[in-house]
């Protein structure tokens, strides 16, 4: 895929796609986030799918969407490391599958840009019946992540780790700060987002028809007065002695979050040996962690290890009988110890490759997974590689880089969620 600097801080991403019948276009806004407009930010995307100046209620929006043979838009934002990241995309059928001969794409890029560029504003700002509709529908979210104990030991563990630093700032919002936050500064973090973002406009499938939805972004563009933010970089969190905490609640299955960090940047050169480390040790069904904790050992109902490039920390996740808590802590542990001690078998090994270049080879099956894979290696820096030149890379991947890799990851947090009972004794 190509990318090209179109404008000071705002780049183009291409692929003609030819094999779908489905084009893609998507804007990209990353922004360092910010503690002050965090919950702004969170808001955001739900009001601007909403609709926009040209179809300003979400029943002229869906019947515009209809009309272009069932598209479909997105407006999400996303938190990458300590970057914001607010993405409007358009998925629709080619040109030349239209029955009446429509110019489908122009439709699509005037729907982005309009959403981006030409939100529905009453006096100036977000109009404050769908700003008060949607802050409904954010504290409603806020305040069921509770109910969700697996993400809300998740996000603790996250909080406790990351703690003040810029990569802690919740960007899902803070449920105090709702209530009180009006259109006018929403729209003021949107103007904001505006000017200061980085921009990716991501064309897939469009041919002929990228040079006209660029130039048509260009143009919008003119009329803003930009100066585009640095955005951070990879970051990291120090080793530290290890810190527990526990929540009770009244609950069947305990939930356990570990996070460690390997104390130091992660280098984007060895991200294919990070992905068969994680895949060997909890990131497959034939890793350390299922076959060992979870079926041989029977102390979990799930274990699973993932891995944050730009953080450089890795999280393990678990749902145990609260009576196994340290033991099962105990096991995962043991198991990371084991894998750095050796031996790593060939079978093990090759298992976890053979999944990995499995599900590398689907990358480039559909629109969303190509957008993904790309943005993310924007995102991280360095060389954007295809999935092809990773596949290659992780075939070269020895037991020794794994170890390596694993070696480097020691404990910081462990989060337990358990029931308000007594933990018994293994």
């Amino acid at each position: 895929m190509e990318r090209t600097l179109i404008a000071p801080g705002v780049h183009l991403l291409a692929d003609p796609a030819e094999k779908f019948n489905r084009c893609r276009i998507s804007l990209h806004f990353a922004f360092p986030a910010r503690r002050q407009t965090a919950t702004a930010h969170a808001l955001l995307p739900l009001v601007m799918e909403r609709g926009y100046a040209d179809c300003p209620d979400m029943t002229e929006l869906t019947k515009k969407l209809a009309r272009l043979y069932g598209a479909d838009l997105t407006v999400d934002g996303r938190a990458q490391g300590a970057n914001h990241n607010l993405c409007i995309s358009v998925t629709g059928i080619k040109d030349r599958f239209a029955l009446a001969g429509e110019a489908l794409t122009r439709e699509y890029a005037r729907l982005v840009l309009g959403v981006a560029f030409h939100p529905y504003l009453v006096d100036g700002c977000f109009d404050e019946s769908a700003v008060a509709i949607e802050k409904t529908m954010l504290q409603k979210a806020l305040e069921d992540e509770i109910n969700d104990k697996r993400l809300y030991c998740m996000r603790q563990a996250q909080r406790e780790f990351y703690g003040a630093s810029p990569a802690g700032i919740r960007q899902e919002g803070y449920l105090d700060e709702v209530p009180g936050l009006t259109a006018a500064q929403l729209t003021q973090a949107y103007r904001e987002m505006l000017r200061t973002a980085r921009i990716e406009l991501i064309v897939l499938g469009c041919g002929a028809e990228t040079e006209a939805v660029t130039q048509a972004l260009l143009a919008e563009l003119s009329a803003i007065d930009r100066a585009p933010a640095e955005l951070a970089g990879m970051s990291c969190m120090p080793a530290q002695a290890p810190v527990r905490r526990t929540e009770t609640f009244d609950m069947v299955q305990a939930k356990l979050c570990m996070v460690f960090t390997q104390g130091r940047v992660m280098d984007v050169a060895e991200m294919a040996a990070y992905r068969l480390a994680m895949a060997v040790y909890g990131g497959s069904v034939t890793s350390r962690l299922f076959l060992n904790v979870r079926e041989k050992q029977n102390l979990c109902y799930y274990c699973s290890s993932s891995f944050q490039s730009f953080t450089g920390s890795m999280m393990v996740n678990s749902g145990i009988e609260p009576a196994n808590a340290r033991v099962a802590e105990q096991a995962i542990l043991k198991e990371l110890a084991d894998l750095c001690a050796g031996p790593v078998t060939d079978e093990e090994l090759e298992d976890c490759r053979r999944g990995l270049l499995a599900g590398l080879n689907g990358v480039e099956d559909t629109l969303g997974g190509l957008e993904a894979w790309y943005y993310m290696e924007v995102l991280r820096g360095g060389p954007v590689r295809a999935p092809a030149a990773e596949r290659a890379a992780l075939q070269q991947v020895t037991r020794e880089d794994v170890q390596n890799v694993l070696r480097r990851f020691s404990l910081s947090v462990s989060y337990l969620l358990t029931t308000d009972q007594k933990e018994e004794t293994a």
